[in-house]
């Protein structure tokens, strides 16, 4: 009985992703991510603050004073606060799209981890029953061996059969309870809490043809070249540095021989523009090319890998279910029936126990091949849905320009 600080999750294989956007760890970490980009957003493509300047100076001596008060706005010549804001807003987006691309990840290694689950549990469960078959073998041999019918050593190799398949069950657990470790985490579950994975492997159904253009990973390849293009007009942009431009007033107390003491004021207007003679910004400019050409290169190897992924994955898929769908239909049967017919021999004594043991130990083999050979079908499936991005897909944001 569980304790009230300990829970049982159990969850499906369908509901994996569901449980993973929700609960994730990293994936709430990651969401703050986004929020730090909309933050940066809010300060982007705003004009610097203005500066207030005063001055006074006096002379004590001769009592004259003079005062100053300056109001100075810097202003951009160029677009470069339009830039700067463009790009603070592809930023959140690549933000968005880093989090898509998580979740697609972690969906497909979850889902990879409760495939592998499903697939002990199958062989578990098959072991069991070759346990049984091999433990009233065992029984058998032994009665005949105790009324010295047959050799006392097949009894003791029956017996040994059957530990034997007691041992590879314990070596499945063994296997389930490292897979259930490395699933917790991924699904937001507690170390003390209890995970089960419930249901049965889907049939090996080859699913239709994804397409890959809303990978999150390949839509943030594309906003990463965009923005790079951004990079570099703002990167040219910066050539000119903004002009300052502001108002004065002046104010002058001083002596006016023979009329003594006279206030006189000056009010005007003031302009500074920097000149580029020496600093034109060619080493960002150059920095922001290459990063162009980079991103470029980038998106292209990308599209390449995506390709050849899924293309793997599906070939993948299409040779598990033939051998699933042979070993099932066409060999597992002739192995079945024969087997059948050398234990009904071997209790009529017209055969060997050795034979009989060597002809379960070929069902065997071929029952856990067809669980296998289904598992690895799921296994490629999952990879080719996340290589086609089909549980975290992303909303087209920038059209490719030159991909195919």
């Amino acid at each position: 009985m569980l304790t009230d600080s300990l829970r049982a999750e159990t969850v499906t294989l369908a509901s994996v992703p569901a449980k993973v956007r929700s609960s994730n760890p990293s994936l709430a970490a990651a969401r703050l991510r986004i929020d730090e980009a909309r933050g940066r957003l809010l300060g982007a493509g705003r004009l610097t603050n203005p500066e207030l300047g005063l001055g006074y100076l006096h002379d004590s001596r001769f009592g004259e004073a003079k005062a100053a008060v300056s109001f100075d706005q810097k202003f951009p010549v160029t677009a470069r606060l339009r830039l700067e804001k463009s790009l603070s807003q592809k930023l959140v987006t690549a933000a968005e799209l880093e989090l898509r691309d998580a979740e697609r990840q972690l969906i497909a290694e979850a889902q990879a981890l409760a495939v592998k689950l499903l697939s002990i549990e199958q062989q578990r469960t098959l072991r069991v029953q070759q346990t049984e078959l091999a433990q009233k073998l065992s029984s058998f041999a032994e009665g005949r061996a105790a009324a010295g019918e047959i050799s006392a050593l097949d009894a003791a190799q029956a017996q040994v059969d059957s530990q034997r398949l007691l041992l590879e069950g314990n070596k499945l657990e063994t296997a389930r309870v490292s897979l259930i470790g490395e699933l917790k985490p991924k699904l937001g579950v507690a170390a003390d809490d209890s995970l089960s994975i419930i249901g049965d492997l889907p049939a090996t159904t080859m699913p239709a043809r994804g397409t890959w253009e809303r990978r999150a990973d390949y839509q943030l390849a594309l906003v990463n070249e965009s923005a790079a293009r951004s990079g570099i007009d703002l990167a040219k942009s910066k050539k000119w540095e903004d002009i300052s431009a502001g108002i004065v007033w002046e104010g002058e107390r001083m002596e006016d021989a023979p009329n003594g003491l006279e206030n006189t004021g000056f009010f005007g207007l003031k302009v500074s523009i920097p000149l580029p003679f020496w600093n034109k910004n060619q080493g960002e400019i150059a920095e922001k090319s290459a990063a162009a050409q980079r991103a470029i290169l980038e998106t292209k190897a990308l599209v390449a890998d995506i390709t050849n992924e899924a293309a793997a994955a599906r070939a993948e898929m299409e040779a598990n279910v033939k051998l699933a769908t042979e070993t099932k239909e066409k060999l597992l049967p002739l192995v079945l029936q024969q087997t059948e017919r050398l234990e009904k021999a071997y209790q009529t004594g017209q055969t060997d126990l050795l034979t009989v043991l060597r002809a379960r130990e070929q069902r065997l083999q071929l029952e856990s091949a067809v669980i296998d050979a289904v598992r690895d079908f799921h296994l490629a499936r999952i990879r080719y849905e996340a290589a086609t991005g089909q549980h975290a897909p992303a909303a087209k944001t920038i059209p490719p320009q030159s991909h195919p």
